[in-house]
């Protein structure tokens, strides 16, 4: 049988971690830290994205219902809160028959209104296909219309 050797140990204190190894595992810890701070901000950011994509085809459907009741879409004064209560602003439509959501329309995920337009309006941006009916937009996490990455206009027509 073999005899087991203990580490001799000098002035009585016991073997540890250096302060190098501690520094190297500090170290390894914050590098891996930082990495998942960059992923769990990509998928907050897509979540976002996916969420006012969502929120936009919810709007555009209850659209439909509402030109099925009324015969026309709100116009741009009335807004997406005809939706939600009757109008009261002209034209006032008669065969209201709402709510059309399940709460009342509120911001984006970035805490901005969503925007939307009639066609009725002279106000459509540009690049808007001229055979639609109305446009719903989310200006992104800028909340200014333009913008890349992040900051990319969320729009009906796409």
């Amino acid at each position: 049988m073999k005899k087991k050797t203990k580490r001799k140990i000098k002035g009585g204190k016991s073997d540890g971690f250096t302060f190098v190894e501690t520094l190297a595992v500090l170290a390894i810890g914050a590098i891996l830290t930082a990495g998942s701070m960059v992923s769990a901000t990509k998928l907050i950011s897509m979540g976002k994205k996916t969420s006012a994509k969502s929120q936009i085809s919810q709007f555009s459907s209850a659209l439909q219902c509402y030109f099925l009741d009324c015969g026309r879409f709100p116009t741009s004064e009335q807004g997406l809160e005809a939706l939600w209560e009757k109008p009261l602003i002209y034209p006032v439509p008669e065969n209201w028959n709402g709510p059309y959501l399940d709460r009342k329309p509120g911001k984006d995920p970035w805490g901005t209104s969503f925007e939307y337009v009639s066609a009725e309006s002279s106000v459509l941006p540009a690049e808007v296909p001229k055979n639609l009916p109305f446009v719903l937009m989310c200006f992104g996490s800028d909340g200014k219309e333009g913008g890349m990455g992040e900051a990319k206009d969320i729009v009906s027509w796409e």
